[in-house]
């Protein structure tokens, strides 16, 4: 796990230069580009979700785009769209923002379900389809949704089909009063988060990214009791009574690429059940939805998997 080590040090100690607390977060990115997946993070406005995703493709020495989602914005404000060359009479591709490596969708909520739609083939298929022509994204391409848990007010609410895509949802709380005391800190000493050109961030090489991830792809052992481990849980999910939809088998599969790579992250070329318990939460809690009846009651989708995994036998 060479590749992976090098990867995690660097990024922590890179990330911590700038953004004060908030570890958790941070860990579930580096998970999310371990795995090749997409994230949605969740959380008030102002706790750095932005500026981490900023953070770190500079520390990844990869493209940034940023797209401040509203109801207005159509699929082309996103993917691009065809421009007529009047000189030429011919038409070239006017390339949109989803064409570079790490897309940061604040309040991806905000789209209307068109836009979501367009958004949903570049998080599957890793294309784009203009004039039915098919332009592929590059190997890096990484969604960073951002959505505000308490501004409901003209939202669109993600479908389950576009949920599911997403392979960690993380609940990102305010900073502890260390951190915050800390962050005023920083401030007072004249830090601009505004402005990271001045931090002498180091650039990794882009391809210790593309070694990490067949590191964690090919060389971590998974017994086949954890097999049966992870499938008993999505399997539970679906027949639990507080709950009207379960975990997909898509799921399944994230639940187990998400434990591989925190396994990575340990330092460990295996896994173990503290791994899947680990990753559970952020891996399902965005694809399970709960009954009418479970929701006045006060339950809340991490409550219930916390039921559903006491609740699975763990394998010896």
């Amino acid at each position: 796990m060479e590749a992976v080590k090098h990867f995690v040090e660097h990024v922590r100690a890179q990330t911590t230069r700038v953004v004060v607390g908030q570890r958790e977060m941070l860990d579930q990115c580096v998970l999310a580009l371990l795995c090749n997946g997409h994230i949605l993070l969740e959380g008030v406005p102002g706790i750095a979700k932005t500026l981490s995703v900023k953070v770190l493709a500079r520390i990844l020495g990869l493209d940034f785009q940023r797209v401040q989602a509203t109801s207005d914005l159509m699929p082309a404000d996103i993917l691009g769209t065809n421009v007529l060359n009047l000189p030429t009479s011919s038409f070239h591709l006017h390339r949109g923002p989803v064409f570079t490596d790490l897309l940061l969708m604040d309040e991806v909520n905000r789209m209307p379900p068109r836009t979501q739609a367009a958004l949903l083939e570049c998080m599957e298929e890793r294309q784009v389809t203009i004039d039915g022509e098919r332009h592929p994204l590059g190997p890096w391409f990484t969604v960073f949704a951002t959505q505000n848990p308490v501004e409901f007010e003209g939202t669109y609410p993600l479908p389950e089909a576009q949920l599911d895509r997403f392979l960690l949802k993380v609940n990102v709380p305010y900073p502890s009063a260390a951190d915050e005391q800390r962050l005023l800190a920083h401030a007072q000493e004249g830090f601009d988060s505004r402005d990271l050109s001045n931090l002498n961030l180091e650039a990794l090489d882009r391809e210790l990214l593309t070694n990490a991830r067949r590191e964690v792809q090919t060389g971590i052992q998974v017994e086949e009791s954890l097999f049966d481990y992870i499938v008993a849980l999505a399997r539970r999910t679906r027949e639990w009574p507080a709950l009207s939809l379960g975990a997909s088998p898509r799921a399944t599969l994230s639940l187990l690429a998400a434990s591989k790579a925190w396994a990575a992250m340990d330092d460990r070329d295996y896994v173990i059940p503290d791994d899947v318990k680990s990753v559970a939460l952020p891996v399902l809690r965005h694809r399970v939805m709960l009954k009418p009846e479970a929701e006045l009651e006060g339950h809340t989708p991490d409550h219930v998997l916390d039921d559903v995994l006491r609740a699975v036998e763990v394998p010896k």
